[in-house]
């Protein structure tokens, strides 16, 4: 059975220009040279399940303060995810914040998205 791609209704609310690159059995989104989000959704990690929004510590409060659904987490052990929140699919208006963030990334925010070292290929 393929792997579909979860929350995949976002991609009608994103740029078309956008890289989708699956690695760790999550897909990476980005926006030229940033990653912009993680689609999240793995039976051994279900607490981090859904959207992941790459963002710096800087932006949080606003961010939160415009779409509530949206909450800081950490995975131990990788101190990098200290600056992402998540949209958690079990939010009780997760599509609607869901295109909230993507409509942030259309209208190029720049309190979505962080540099990558190396442009994905």
């Amino acid at each position: 059975m393929a792997n579909l791609i979860p929350f995949d209704f976002v991609f009608d609310y994103l740029p078309s220009d956008i890289i989708v690159k699956k690695m760790f059995g999550m897909h990476y989104i980005y926006l030229g040279k940033k990653i912009i989000v993680i689609l999240h959704k793995r039976n051994n990690q279900s607490e981090l399940n859904g959207i992941w929004v790459a963002t710096s510590k800087d932006y949080h409060e606003n961010l939160k303060n415009n779409i509530p659904e949206l909450s800081a987490f950490f995975i131990a052990g990788d101190e990098r995810h200290g600056d992402w929140l998540l949209l958690p699919e079990h939010a009780e208006d997760f599509e609607g914040a869901a295109i909230k963030v993507c409509e942030m990334i259309s209208h190029g925010d720049p309190a979505i998205g962080k540099l990558t070292e190396k442009p994905p290929l």
